[in-house]
């Protein structure tokens, strides 16, 4: 376990290895931070963890409050009071301490404290992103819980928008932690039904990324070693979750998720979005149950990508029937539920959301062209367990 350990630069510094949260304080003085606002969700906020990280940010003489007003999916009155919260409180830096929903709101916050126009002028269109007053941004420190989104990496935060229930995707390339601690005993009380949810939503960012129809062989090299982190360790995570070195390799895995989708993402999560928008469902067990459907319905443009990720996974006779295989194992092994109808979507909500996850941001990845009415027919796919 002790050469699981290093500082990482690519490019944000990433801290890694057990025990370091130790270093928070450290961390807050290597940015100037003399007074951060920890931002958190209201579950991690009653537990030792935060209660410790603020206490060893107070007893290195630093201002530290915590806010967690915020919800799974966050909305923009989460990001709006946190942004009272960090002017009431004189701050001058944030923690983004949990998983995906309080990195996302952490680092909105930070985006937001130096803008006058709303949030959702800064929606990942076009050239938006210009419009931010950067000078007006402040420092942020991600410090992940989880091991899914990667947000710790992101230079993104996803947004419910509440006046037409859609996720939206808020972008600046400075949206990205200048420093990131990345401590994987701060996963070990991960539940194991989460630990498997999370651990898809890693999968799904390394495998859309692979499967999107750009040039960036970085990002596929990255998306690769990924996906062949999740497959030997997330097993192990969810059937034991004390075993420290598949915390933290899922950990990496989830980091180089969020790294690798800089080259784009796809049909997974456009389906995702609308769900996790109106019915609430969890982002992570959505893209994990979406996966097969999607990746079937994309079979055409994936036959030689798969060939090759299935040598990389080291499966006999690699193909795409191998990489379908193991992915349909890989859920029933830890639990992912088989169709969108076990998440409660039914064949109603089919229309509403075909145009959502056509308007979303990630259909422009997917390997395939895609309209409303393909999505619905994916949708029906997933609600019904065809097609696969």
């Amino acid at each position: 376990m002790t050469t699981l350990r290093g500082n990482w630069n690519y490019p944000t510094l990433i801290r890694f290895g057990a025990g370091r949260i130790a270093e928070l304080p450290d961390a807050c003085k290597t940015l100037r931070i003399t007074r951060p606002l920890l931002v958190t969700d209201p579950g991690l906020a009653a537990l030792p963890m935060i209660a410790k990280a603020v206490e060893s940010c107070r007893s290195a003489g630093l201002g530290c409050e915590v806010f967690s007003d915020l919800q799974a999916n966050p909305v923009e009155a989460n990001v709006t009071n946190g942004v009272a919260a960090y002017r009431r409180g004189s701050h001058d830096g944030v923690i983004a301490f949990g998983g995906g929903s309080a990195l996302d709101t952490g680092k909105a916050i930070a985006l937001m404290v130096g803008q006058s126009r709303p949030i959702w002028d800064f929606e990942d269109r076009e050239d938006w992103y210009t419009r931010v007053n950067v000078a007006g941004m402040a420092p942020t420190i991600g410090v992940p819980t989880t091991s899914g989104t990667g947000s710790e990496v992101g230079r993104a935060s996803v947004i419910t928008d509440v006046r037409d229930h859609t996720k939206k995707i808020i972008f600046h390339p400075r949206m990205q932690p200048a420093l990131v601690i990345a401590d994987p005993e701060l996963t070990l009380g991960l539940p194991a039904k989460v630990t498997a949810a999370v651990g898809m939503d890693a999968l799904s960012h390394n495998l859309e990324a692979y499967c999107a129809p750009f040039h960036h062989p970085m990002a596929d090299g990255i998306a690769v070693e990924g996906m062949r982190l999740v497959k030997q360790w997330l097993p192990v995570a969810v059937a034991d979750g004390s075993n420290i070195e598949a915390r933290a390799q899922m950990m990496v895995a989830s980091a180089m998720g969020a790294t690798a989708f800089q080259k784009g993402l796809g049909a997974m999560h456009s389906l995702s979005h609308p769900c996790s928008a109106n019915l609430n469902t969890h982002h992570g067990l959505t893209n994990g149950v979406v996966m097969p459907y999607v990746l079937a319905w994309n079979r055409n443009a994936l036959e030689e990508k798969m060939v090759r990720l299935g040598a990389y996974l080291g499966l006999p006779q690699p193909s795409f029937d191998a990489v379908m295989s193991w992915i349909l194992d890989l859920r029933r092994q830890i639990g992912i539920p088989a169709t969108l109808a076990d998440l409660g979507m039914q064949p109603a909500h089919v229309g509403t959301f075909a145009q959502q996850a056509f308007d979303d941001p990630s259909t422009g990845g997917n390997p395939l062209p895609m309209t409303p009415d393909k999505f619905a027919q994916l949708y029906r796919n997933c609600i019904e367990g065809s097609g696969l």
